[in-house]
């Protein structure tokens, strides 16, 4: 019976090999069957490490395991900072990112982004304190944090500009943490009388701690969340587009997003560089 173990793995390989070319991919992914995908995971429940196990998982992740299925391949996830994510791809370090990256203007001069998620910068209090901050312009003058690292800080110095400063209040503090978990912390502690969030992230946190946040109005900004690649490789874009369509088609996407309760996020239809297709 030994035998035959070589057998199938061989004939398993072939069959996963057939797959990857029918799928239109670029001959250097068919020939190796992976695909080098750059994340950054920290942004719960897009993608995170399991406090219990240190697996990989989010919805990200689940999207690109049925992506690559879609696609007779193998992801393999390769973690990085999140300012080395635009980088890792533009040296090959990476084929795609799939790290809940939001399609700016600016980044689709050196890549291109199918949007399969929307986004906003979503300012929330603690739900103890929901009676002191009624309405967003309730926190001029009032400390504000964010994730440094993501473009929520400038969001809401723009958003202060416009709706503090303008009306005579004054501006909002923003304050910079090293992650969104930093920015939570510093809240409990009233370090912080506000936080801002991607929208997508918001439900999430607050099913892991019942009772203690709150939204505070609606999300301020409007982004999509896209996969990227760089310009050069439009043959391996269009195959996971092709693979996208499908998994929204047969519903496997809705059941990714109810699993996650990003049903509030959901894309209703697939852009590229914020575009309709044709």
């Amino acid at each position: 019976m030994s035998w035959k173990l070589p057998v199938l793995a061989l004939a398993a390989a072939a069959t996963l090999a057939a797959a990857a070319q029918a799928a239109g991919l670029p001959d250097r992914i068919a020939q190796a069957k992976t695909i080098k995908v750059a994340v950054n995971a920290i942004y719960p429940p897009m993608e995170f490490k399991d406090p219990q196990s240190g697996t990989l998982t989010g919805f990200d992740v689940d999207l690109g395991e049925a992506l690559a299925k879609e696609l007779g391949v193998k992801f393999d996830w390769q973690e990085s900072a999140f300012e080395q994510l635009l980088p890792s791809l533009a040296t090959g370090r990476a084929d795609l990112i799939l790290s809940g990256l939001s399609d700016r203007p600016e980044r689709r001069e050196s890549a291109d982004f199918i949007d399969y998620l929307n986004s906003g910068a979503q300012f929330f209090v603690l739900a103890e304190r929901a009676g002191e901050f009624k309405v967003p312009t309730d926190l001029c003058g009032k400390a504000v944090g964010s994730s440094r690292s993501t473009s929520f800080p400038k969001s809401i110095e723009e958003w202060s500009k416009a709706n503090c400063e303008a009306a005579g209040k004054p501006a909002i503090q923003v304050v910079g943490t090293e992650d969104t978990a930093s920015a939570r912390l510093q809240l409990k502690q009233r370090r912080l009388d506000a936080a801002v969030q991607g929208s997508e992230t918001i439900p999430y946190a607050m099913t892991l701690e019942p009772n203690t946040y709150q939204p505070l109005g609606t999300p301020f900004t409007s982004v999509s969340q896209g996969i990227a690649f760089t310009k050069q490789d439009a043959a391996l874009r269009d195959a996971v587009l092709a693979a996208l369509k499908k998994l929204m088609a047969d519903g496997t996407y809705a059941k990714i997003i109810a699993k996650w309760h990003l049903e509030a996020s959901a894309a209703r239809q697939i852009t590229l560089n914020g575009a309709p297709l044709p």
